[in-house]
């Protein structure tokens, strides 16, 4: 939502202004310079990835227009899962729990969280580490490895489509460029013609290098940023479940591990221990756990 307002502040302040300025908005209307720009964009972003990066573009952009998924509400559901989760595994083993693992759409306590199983990263990324602990033999450490390994090749995979489109808009002001060349070849051919053509092919040209630098740093750009952000939530969000889930495999009692995995939640949607144990435990404000 945010992305949107942002967009139609940027058009809007700079036809605004253009306006103000008494310029006539049928000017900037130039479907040929348009195609050229876009087109040739479009193309460098299929030259440059393959099919799997160009649906992550697509996928992210979509994302950016939602608001973001991890907010406070997101970790106090992902708390409260994961300390039901966990009491089970302290009250009947981890091998009460291998089928949950192995199954989690069927699992009676995931089932009751669709945000969590719809995030298959989140999903695999849990119920992987839960069967490698099931499975024994291995030692936190060595768990603690794997689950950063995860976390480094997803958050590489989502910052593929964000460099992808971040390459396209470092390349649209070139393309402007070239747009305005085309631009101005065209008026070259029309010397000695009135001069109020030759005036609106020069203004065409022109267009062209206007629309690039204002796609670029008005549009695209600030898009390649707000999936930045979004990429970064997400790896936050793992890195909870990464600290939580390392507490307990040391030995750490399930509201523990529960309060580290809180430590680790960001800042601005990090939620307070009290409220953190009432969604948990419903027990009174100021209980122990």
């Amino acid at each position: 939502m945010f992305a949107i307002i942002g967009i139609v502040v940027v058009l809007g302040s700079v036809i605004g202004g253009f306006l103000m300025e008494k310029g006539h908005i049928l000017v900037l209307l130039q479907p040929a310079e348009l195609l050229i720009l876009v087109g040739a964009a479009m193309g460098t972003l299929l030259v440059a990835n393959p099919m799997h990066i160009i649906k992550g573009v697509v996928s992210a952009l979509l994302g950016v227009l939602k608001p973001s998924a991890f907010g406070k509400p997101r970790y106090l559901s992902t708390l409260k899962m994961m300390y039901q989760f966990l009491n089970k595994v302290r009250k009947e083993g981890l091998l009460s729990v291998e089928m949950d693992a192995e199954k989690p759409k069927e699992s009676a306590i995931f089932k009751n969280y669709p945000e969590f199983l719809n995030d298959h990263h989140a999903r695999d990324f849990v119920c992987d580490t839960l069967r490698m602990a099931i499975t024994g033999g291995v030692e936190p450490f060595d768990m603690d490895q794997m689950m950063e390994l995860d976390m480094e090749v997803h958050h590489h995979e989502a910052m593929q489509p964000i460099s992808a489109l971040s390459t396209v808009a470092d390349a649209l002001p070139g393309l402007g460029i070239v747009a305005a060349v085309l631009g101005v070849v065209i008026t070259m051919g029309s010397l000695g013609g009135p001069p109020e053509e030759i005036g609106e092919k020069v203004a065409a040209a022109l267009v062209g290098t206007f629309l690039g630098i204002l796609l670029c740093y008005g549009v695209v750009g600030p898009l390649a940023a707000s999936m930045t952000k979004g990429a970064d939530d997400h790896n936050s969000y793992l890195a909870v479940l990464r600290v939580l889930l390392l507490s307990f495999l040391k030995g750490s009692a399930p509201m523990i591990a529960i309060e580290m995995g809180r430590r680790a939640v960001p800042a601005h949607v990090r939620p307070s221990f009290d409220e953190m144990e009432k969604n948990c435990k419903g027990a009174p404000a100021g209980t122990e756990p």
